[in-house]
């Protein structure tokens, strides 16, 4: 006979599951699964501009201003230097970007947007609309998703 799963009551966690180690009751397994699911819905909008997905990402921070450090960018992302450089070299031998020392500070390199990789933008331009399409949930249901993510995020650099 088989027994019922009934939560267990912790005043700081709220409601734990009789068996805590339940793959398909780790936060870690759904995060995971969720972006491995959402970034591989952005392949077929991005692999027409030759991006992948975060290459993507750093041209989504360039667009929004440039020149960028590329400390800056490796802080923005949360990616460390061994592995955005690689992805700055890429993008440079696209035609997207070009790195150069930094006008502001001699000592430090910048990255800017080339006239190609300006262009991209508007082309890009549609996958977000794409993507909202793609998952089939209301605008607002994904904007309350970002801000909870944001929120464990936080929470989870302590």
């Amino acid at each position: 006979m088989t027994r019922p799963v009934h939560p267990r009551r912790d005043s700081r966690q709220g409601d734990l599951p009789d068996n805590p180690l339940a793959l398909d009751q780790q936060v870690c397994f759904a995060l995971a699964i969720a972006s491995r699911s959402v970034v591989a819905l952005y392949r077929p909008f991005l692999e027409p501009l030759g991006l992948t997905h975060p290459q993507y990402l750093v041209m989504l921070a360039l667009w929004e201003e440039q020149p960028r450090r590329v400390s800056e960018l490796s802080r923005l992302l949360e990616l460390d230097p061994g592995t955005l450089s690689p992805l700055l070299k890429r993008l440079e031998a696209a035609g997207y970007v070009r790195r150069e020392r930094d006008p502001r500070d001699e000592r430090a390199l910048a990255v800017v947007l080339t006239d190609q990789g300006r262009a991209l933008r508007t082309k890009a331009e549609s996958i977000p609309a794409g993507i909202v399409e793609r998952l089939g949930l209301p605008v607002e249901d994904l904007m309350d998703l970002h801000d909870r993510l944001t929120t464990v995020i936080a929470a989870a650099k302590g």
